[in-house]
């Protein structure tokens, strides 16, 4: 009997973002997690000035051990993708003869270019399967100015919010904002991840650094009350009938941070406490997952996203945010989520690409003509 040939999965990170670093922590995950058996992994990193490289897998990352030192290896392998080809269709820059097969692009790339629909276009133009949501969920999903409104909309509670552009600066000060959200609150570039560029104002001296910080990541910031709760996080999986992992919660360390910040994410190993399951109750874990599968679909949500919202005391639950390529990370609540529910990662990297192709046939199937 022959030997059924192995899908070849072409694994997508670094990139032109702040979270950079992040992507490649996460990419080195997910290719120790694909099943060998079934999947031969592709290496394509992208350097932070947009270039693809097609890398080794033996010398994949500078600095593996440093968090803070973490770095793609740039290699002379200069690749380039081919919008409009049907097959071939990534090519190498210097002899312009493909790589081979891809069957599938396993994109883990965070923050803008990478999760906010910009890669997920120039995949559909190119005619390739890709993992995650489409376009059209990834940039709702990244724009917390968008998916806030959206939500709010379908009448999913969330916190309190305000946004301006860059064009609006003038007109940003610290008294209507406080009369608006009470302190402290928070500004945040409307469109990024891993708590970057946020900062958290107590007082008017520190207002004006903040809005110049978040305004060098994004030309849209967002300020946000700040809600005194728990904070829960769940992770949802699927294409039209999605379901959710059970809810953990992040017991962030407050004596060496004043929220969930960067640092605490992913350099300081103190920085927070992931609890998995949350210490919930029956009823607010059921409210999780149903709300969790509601703001997924209601943002159009595919593949995956990690959900995350506040508990306040009083039992209020507000969807905080949806990331739609959570992080991979050793540290990262999605996978653990899973885990937790029964879904190893191996699992776990498996049905996200068979999700990803299952939608690929479907939608070669529509009509791109009229007869």
């Amino acid at each position: 009997m022959k030997k059924k040939e192995k899908l070849r999965v072409a694994v997508l990170f670094g990139g032109k973002s702040a979270e950079h670093e992040v992507s490649i922590q996460s990419a080195k995950n997910v290719i120790d997690a694909l099943d060998k058996e079934r999947f031969e992994p592709v290496l394509i990193g992208i350097d932070k000035e947009g270039l693809w490289h097609l890398n080794d897998g033996g010398h994949l990352l500078i600095n593996n051990g440093s968090p803070k030192l973490i770095a793609l290896n740039r290699t002379s392998k200069d690749i380039s993708l081919i919008p409009g080809a049907q097959k071939n269709q990534i090519l190498s820059a210097d002899t312009q003869k493909n790589i081979g097969r891809i069957d599938v692009i396993f994109p883990v790339l965070h923050g803008p270019f990478g999760e906010d629909g910009s890669i997920q276009g120039l995949l559909k133009l190119a005619n390739l399967p890709f993992v995650g949501s489409g376009v059209l969920g990834s940039a709702v999903g990244m724009d917390k100015d968008v998916s806030k409104r959206l939500l709010r909309d379908s009448n999913i509670p969330i916190a309190n919010f305000l946004s301006y552009k860059h064009s609006q600066k003038k007109a940003i000060s610290f008294e209507p904002i406080v009369s608006a959200l009470g302190l402290p609150f928070f500004v945040k570039p409307a469109n990024l991840g891993s708590s970057v560029g946020i900062s958290k104002v107590k007082k008017k001296g520190e207002f004006e650094k903040a809005v110049k910080e978040a305004f060098q990541y994004d030309r849209k910031i967002i300020f946000e009350e700040n809600i005194a709760g728990r904070e829960i996080e769940c992770s949802v999986l699927g294409n039209e009938n999605p379901v959710a992992s059970i809810p953990g919660e992040v017991i962030s360390n407050t004596a060496n941070h004043d929220f969930y910040s960067y640092e605490a994410k992913y350099i300081d190993e103190n920085g927070a406490v992931l609890e998995i399951p949350a210490k919930l109750s029956k009823e607010i874990v059921a409210l999780v997952q149903d709300m969790a599968v509601r703001a997924y679909q209601v943002l159009c949500c595919e593949g995956m996203a990690r959900v995350d919202f506040f508990l306040k005391p009083d039992g209020t639950l507000l969807v905080n945010e949806l990331n739609t390529i959570p992080g991979f990370t050793a540290i990262s609540m999605y996978t653990k989520l899973w885990e937790a529910s029964g879904k190893s990662f191996s699992q776990l990297t498996s049905e996200l690409i068979d999700l990803a192709i299952k939608r690929f046939k479907e939608e070669n199937k529509l009509k791109t003509s009229i007869d």
